[in-house]
């Protein structure tokens, strides 16, 4: 009896017990324990770690006594080479160039302010930045670098027609006077219009041939002055000595200029 109720009790009391499971089955889940956490570095270790840190070797020969490399430099551009040449040409063969901005403007007024300045011997050339930059670096003419920052024209000429050019460009407001290389000097817009008003060269030039004549006539006048003054003093006593002697009225002294 004893048996049979553990057996019954087991589950081997009848075949529906034999396959039976719980319904619900209760699983435990649950992160991983952390055991491990940052230590730091025994002084031991951090020593051998530092005695053992790789070191590259020095060089045999300092930097500096080492030969420089030779920088390979670009083969330049022959039409490049050709517009640079034609700056250089037009800073040394005219009288006045004037660096002026130029703005947008439709092509038939470019065509009529050429026409204008050409009239009166004056060019219109435009030019790129990065051509005009290097030759005006390499001139006389460098305080004219910080004007060729946009697009700019210049007007050149053989002569000094700034009187001219002024009256062309009051006419044009898209193209505005900047500076002014006139007879190998460098004028400001302010300069260029002072220069304007001055009178041409042949009446400078008889102006200071005149002051330069008066000048010497007024030394001689001051020089001859008093030789003709002891000249007509010592001409009236005579005639009074000559009038005492022969006894007749004295004569009036001629008038002097």
């Amino acid at each position: 009896a004893p048996a049979a109720k553990m057996a019954a009790l087991s589950g081997g009391g009848g075949p529906w017990r034999r396959g039976w499971l719980p319904v619900l089955q209760l699983v435990r889940r649950g992160s991983k324990a952390v055991t491990r956490h940052w230590k730091a570095m025994h002084f031991q270790r951090q020593k051998l770690m530092a005695v053992t840190e790789y070191l590259a070797p020095r060089p045999a020969v300092p930097p500096r006594c080492l030969t420089p490399r030779r920088e390979t430099r670009e083969e330049e551009n022959g039409y490049a080479r050709l517009l640079r040449r034609q700056v250089e040409e037009v800073f040394r063969d005219n009288r006045m160039v004037v660096v002026c901005q130029y703005n947008s403007m439709p092509d038939e007024d470019v065509v009529l302010m050429r026409q204008y300045l050409r009239k009166h011997n004056i060019e219109v050339k435009f030019v790129l930045n990065e051509i005009v930059r290097p030759v005006l670096s390499q001139s006389k003419y460098k305080n004219l670098l910080p004007l060729f920052v946009a697009r700019n024209i210049l007007l050149v000429s053989q002569e000094t027609k700034v009187k001219e050019m002024l009256r062309v460009l009051k006419g044009v407001p898209q193209v505005n006077l900047l500076a002014a290389c006139i007879d190998d000097t460098i004028l400001s817009k302010q300069g260029v219009e002072n220069f304007a008003k001055l009178p041409t060269l042949e009446v400078s030039q008889g102006q200071t041939v005149g002051a330069l004549t008066l000048l010497p006539s007024q030394t001689s006048s001051l020089l001859q002055r008093g030789s003709a003054h002891l000249t007509a003093l010592l001409d009236q006593h005579i005639r009074q000595l000559q009038a005492g002697e022969t006894g007749s009225p004295e004569e009036p002294p001629p008038a002097q200029s």
